[in-house]
């Protein structure tokens, strides 16, 4: 009964140690080849050599091949991590105030003139205006008389007038017995006066303060009617008025509350703008 067991036992370690011997064989030839292993083909992929070794399912777990980068190993891709990256520029803070206005910079030179342009095409015809006003008319006139004689004695003196017959615009100052040009051109003007018996008679029709004409009748024993008359021209705001002349005689004219002796005239002939 015995010895049947006995020869199992004896075939079973005979075969496992047949195992382990040619599992030991393998391995020696295995590293009698390394051994052998031409340096250029050194640095041979090391997976590939794994392939030839023989490996237990008890044996310990081995490490996996480290990742080569070179070009060598294309079998294996480098592994990459993903960092998150903030972009700072949209990480913007609230506007400010504004600040104070700086200073004005210098003036720039000036730029050249630049070439004229093009024509622009030809407009439409307007629509007709309004009609416009007639062709203006200018006109100025005055007549104006004195009722009362004059005596002028040590110093010149404006004749004055005391009545109105024409006063066209009211161009004739009454008060100070001077015609004011308002409308520039050629004027008459005619200066009537009555002499006084046994008196002189000396007057001057004056533009501005300058004696244009002179009026003149000599002491007689009658009195006489006197006249002078000419053509100015004028410019606007010019003067014309009639002034007595002071001599060494008495200077008179002679008038009436009844009738007027003395008159002085004018009237515009023909405008600046027309002539």
């Amino acid at each position: 009964m015995a010895t049947p067991g006995l020869w199992a036992l004896l075939v079973l370690w005979v075969c496992t140690a047949e195992a382990y011997r040619g599992s030991y064989d393998q391995r020696e030839d295995l590293e009698q080849d390394q051994g052998r292993i031409n340096p250029r083909d050194y640095r041979q992929d090391a997976s590939d050599r794994d392939v030839r070794v023989c490996r237990r399912c008890c044996d310990p777990g081995e490490e996996p091949p480290a990742q080569h980068d070179s070009p060598h190993y294309p079998q294996y891709q480098p592994q990459y991590q993903v960092v998150p990256q903030i972009n700072i520029t949209i990480l913007k803070g609230e506007k400010g105030d504004s600040g104070e206005r700086g200073p004005y910079g210098k003036s720039g030179k000036a730029g050249q003139i630049g070439l004229p342009g093009p024509s622009g095409l030809k407009g439409n015809k307007g629509s007709m205006g309004q009609p416009g006003e007639p062709c203006k008319a200018y006109y100025a006139a005055f007549s104006v008389g004195r009722k009362k004689p004059l005596h002028s004695n040590d110093y010149y003196q404006t004749l004055v007038f005391d009545t109105e017959l024409v006063n066209l615009y009211g161009h004739f100052n009454m008060f100070t017995g001077k015609f004011y040009c308002y409308v520039p051109g050629i004027y008459y003007f005619s200066l009537n006066v009555h002499t006084w018996n046994q008196k002189e008679t000396y007057m001057h029709v004056m533009h501005n303060e300058r004696e244009m004409v002179i009026l003149y009748a000599q002491p007689s024993d009658r009195s006489i009617m006197q006249s002078q008359s000419l053509m100015l021209e004028l410019e606007r705001e010019d003067q014309v008025w009639v002034r007595l002349f002071k001599g060494e005689r008495e200077n008179a004219i002679f008038s009436d509350d009844f009738d007027t002796y003395i008159t002085f005239n004018g009237h515009l002939i023909k405008p600046k703008n027309e002539v």
